[in-house]
């Protein structure tokens, strides 16, 4: 779970899926943050707050089924790309938001990319930074937990990354920042995996459920979110080439496309007060 207090109070909904928590700060038009596999919303800890404090913003940065999370869904939960962007919007609707920022980065950029082209009724606004996208579904250096997950061998994955060395090698979370990330940051994304075999059971059928049709579907759907968005990609990505970003800012009809120097996949890690400043720009515009 995410474990930062900065991300404000701590709450849960109950879903079709199962539960979901969140944290929320602020109060205002509704921004609400879509992490990747892996993480969960601490990865918005440097970019929640400070949006949260401006005037007007309300963030919600919930704890989405993908591995970093601690509140197992039901063993039915539809768990492939389309059943979670039915998840959130799902939680849009069962907290009644409306006209919604969806900020999104990782795998939860590939979920946004749905759900902005087949649930939108609640989507105001779109912000994808770097993600999976197209044929990059997932990135290269992670293909292999597919395979491992049909094998059953994601336990063997989930003990050997809480080591440090490890996590910084490109098949975990190496190419993702430049630095190593905070490792109280790591132990609340990896630890759930080791310690509730539900999680774990949960990532395992999400990763059986990857299919690089669903992410040629999202995008080919992306021209009917006829809304504002903004697409912004690390300038030294290693795992989602710049072209795709470019790519999916013309697919949408209101798209914008920034980059981010100096950074790498995870831009709220490494640059957070940019893309904080991209992100307060876009909705004053």
């Amino acid at each position: 779970m995410a474990i930062s207090d900065a991300l404000g109070d701590r709450r849960t909904v109950d879903l079709p899926a199962g539960t979901i928590e969140y944290r929320e700060r602020g109060a205002g038009r509704a921004v609400v943050f879509v992490h990747g596999v892996g993480v969960n919303g601490d990865l918005w800890r440097h970019v929640a707050p400070p949006l949260a404090d401006a005037p007007g913003c309300r963030c919600l940065a919930p704890d989405w089924p993908l591995g970093g999370h601690s509140h197992p869904l039901r063993p039915d939960a539809d768990l492939s790309l389309p059943g979670l962007a039915r998840t959130v919007a799902d939680f849009l609707e069962a907290l009644d938001l409306r006209d919604v920022t969806v900020v999104a980065n990782d795998t939860g950029g590939a979920v946004t990319q749905w759900l902005a082209g087949h649930h939108a009724e609640r989507v105001g606004r779109l912000v994808l930074t770097s993600c999976d996208a197209f044929d990059k579904f997932p990135p290269t250096p992670q293909l292999y937990l597919k395979p491992a997950a049909r094998l059953r061998l994601l336990r063997a994955v989930a003990w050997a990354v809480q080591f440090k060395p490890i996590q910084r090698t490109p098949t975990a979370y190496g190419w993702t920042t430049k630095t190593p990330i905070d490792p109280a940051i790591m132990r609340s994304y990896t630890s759930h995996l080791r310690e509730e075999p539900r999680v774990l059971r949960d990532l395992e059928r999400l990763l059986r459920a990857v299919d690089t049709r669903y992410t040629h579907a999202a995008a080919d759907a992306l021209a009917s979110f006829d809304k504002p968005a903004l697409v912004v990609w690390a300038a030294d990505d290693k795992l989602f080439p710049r072209e795709h970003g470019q790519r999916l800012a013309e697919l949408l009809p209101q798209g914008r496309f920034e980059l981010v120097a100096d950074s790498r996949t995870f831009i709220p890690e490494e640059r957070p007060g940019q893309l904080v400043a991209l992100i307060r720009d876009f909705l004053a515009s």
